[in-house]
């Protein structure tokens, strides 16, 4: 594949900010830090235009906070002015690092996503008698600066964007040369691509034809267990040798037959359940935003907003009795 040059002068278009300002204030339009940008919007997009010019950033302010989903995770979230950023940045190098994804990888992608990787698990189920349910051990933390850096220059000869990528990544780590803040567009998307040699090395190299991926969490089928047992140890192998990662100790080999655990659901050929932890993250966090709305902290199209995504998630799996008895139960609106 050509690599990818001139890209660095559209990130700095003062259009593509403007673009970039518009995806980042999606849904956060009342916060005070959206508003202060706001008040001197062109003076702010300028600046940000200014730093790119100049390659003098402003970049690395995190604040950060713990989410329990269920597992508890320390969220960084970038200032204001560097969510535009880093829009801007992926306005240009999303479609570049799309177009280095197999087809069966679904996170941090257009008209892909959560619904159409379970609904491709489950074309597999029908297909293969065993899967692997693999998933990477402190992925985001175990990400290797020199590795991302090196996929990345193999996709984009701008040496101006391949500086700022640089700049972006050295803003964090875990220990030296190693993670990327969870909770960041452009970490999605890194973390996504980091792993996309894996994906050619799969479908390419041992010929796997049942492959489903999403982020760090990915399955692989097959029709004989000594195949799978055999596949698992390349798989170790390759990640160590190639990614410097490693998997969860927490390894599943078994039928298709049992039902596949995967991205909160139990699949299985003709229908899906919700996984009995899915049901109490939607419980726990149903009761947290009724909560905000009868407190008065949120505004019905507020609460709308945040149960949409919730319920969808749901929706997915045969649970519409589930639904309707928390609805009914705890449901402010119900």
């Amino acid at each position: 594949m050509k690599r990818a040059g001139n890209l660095y002068s559209l990130i700095s278009e003062y259009e593509n900010l403007c673009l970039a300002y518009k995806k980042a204030v999606r849904a956060k339009i009342c916060k005070q830090e959206v508003q202060i940008f706001r008040k001197n919007f062109h003076a702010n997009i300028q600046k940000i235009r200014n730093q790119l010019i100049s390659k003098n950033f402003d970049i690395g302010h995190y604040y950060s906070f713990k989410v329990y989903d269920p597992k508890p995770r320390q969220i960084y979230a970038a200032s204001f002015p560097e969510r535009v950023l880093h829009h801007a940045i992926m306005n240009v190098c999303e479609p570049i690092l799309d177009s280095y994804a197999i087809y069966d990888t679904y996170a941090c992608r257009k008209k892909k996503g959560r619904q159409k990787a379970v609904i491709k698990a489950q074309s597999f189920i029908e297909k293969f008698s065993w899967y692997l349910k693999l998933d990477i051990s402190k992925y985001f933390n175990s990400i290797d600066h020199k590795i991302v850096m090196s996929l990345l220059s193999r996709k984009i000869k701008d040496k101006n964007v391949l500086f700022l990528f640089q700049k972006i990544i050295d803003t964090y780590h875990t220990e030296t040369g190693k993670g990327i803040p969870i909770g960041n567009l452009i970490s999605q998307h890194l973390a996504n691509f980091y792993l996309g040699s894996f994906d050619h090395w799969i479908k390419g190299k041992r010929k796997i034809k049942g492959y489903v991926r999403y982020m760090d969490d990915f399955l692989v089928f097959g029709n004989e267990k000594s195949y799978i047992k055999n596949e698992l140890n390349e798989i170790k192998l390759f990640i160590k040798q190639n990614l410097k990662l490693k998997l969860k100790d927490n390894v599943q080999l078994n039928h298709t037959s049992h039902g596949i655990p995967f991205l909160g659901y139990r699949i299985f050929p003709k229908f899906t359940r919700l996984l009995p932890r899915s049901k109490k993250r939607f419980i726990i966090k149903f009761k947290k935003y009724e909560m905000n709305f009868a407190n008065g902290n949120w505004t019905e199209k507020t609460l709308v907003r945040h149960m949409e995504p919730l319920i969808e998630f749901t929706k997915m799996a045969n649970a519409a009795q589930f639904r309707r008895n928390v609805i009914e139960r705890l449901g402010v609106l119900s």
